[in-house]
């Protein structure tokens, strides 16, 4: 009866180890899938394309003072009329040209009362003409030959210069992402080759935002100024690496 215990105690402990031994041994492969799975490398892909804008913004103003508010009124619109035909006679689409509202100041209710002094001139009027349009060459033409105006004694007084817009950015994006893509797997790929390794699925990937830059300025560079435009986007992607 003893040996009898015995025998099966020790087969017993012998079926113990070498369940204990399977188990090692599967939970040890399995280790070795989750680390083999979880290796991947991080790259960024870049995509970068020229751009030519296609929309104008061009503020133009004007500014009279003087005592009789008619009368300065009267000149501020003979000389946005004057602008206006310069604008219509050299190309610009008469439906692309805006007359804002006027501004109108009163010198003497703003200081009179605080300076004990009369102003040199009690009203000033500002007003603008604006050009929306998507006739970006000739505007930008036009902004660097304004003798004409001149001439006429047209005295431009709030004209910072036209701002160009790139509209059709959500166009060209899936294309970009596309492209930064390929460039970001070809980096893994290169990568990959140098550690005997092959690409596999995508991660995880995060995409970077668009930025749009003035083609030839600096980052700082404000690039409404500039009609040609440079679209950049980054994405961060994460391969799985192979054996």
């Amino acid at each position: 009866m003893g040996n009898g215990n015995g025998l099966g105690i020790a087969l017993a402990g012998m079926l113990l180890a070498a369940g204990l031994t399977a188990a090692g041994g599967l939970i040890g492969k399995g280790f070795v899938e989750a680390r083999m799975a979880d290796r991947y490398v991080t790259v960024k892909g870049l995509a970068e394309r020229e751009v030519q804008a296609d929309l104008a913004v061009w503020p133009l103003g004007v500014t009279a003072a003087g005592d009789d508010l008619a009368a300065v009124q009267a000149s501020v619109e003979a000389d946005l009329d004057k602008v206006a035909a310069f604008l219509t006679d050299q190309g610009i689409r008469p439906a692309s040209i805006e007359r804002r509202r006027p501004n109108v100041t009163d010198m003497e209710a703003r200081e009179y009362g605080n300076t004990g002094q009369a102003p040199r001139n009690r009203y000033i009027v500002r007003q603008q003409i604006v050009v929306r349009g998507d006739q970006v060459d000739l505007v930008q033409k036009l902004s660097g030959d304004l003798g004409s105006l001149v001439r006429q004694g047209v005295v431009l007084s709030d004209n910072q210069g036209p701002f160009f817009t790139f509209t059709r950015l959500n166009e060209i994006k899936p294309e970009m992402i596309a492209e930064a893509t390929r460039a970001a797997r070809a980096g893994a790929e290169q990568f990959a080759a140098d550690s005997n390794a092959t690409v596999g699925g995508i991660r995880q990937a995060r995409q970077g935002l668009f930025s749009i830059q003035a083609r030839d300025g600096a980052e700082s560079y404000d690039q409404r100024l500039e009609p040609v435009k440079k679209v950049r986007v980054v994405s961060t992607i994460e391969f799985y690496l192979t054996d």
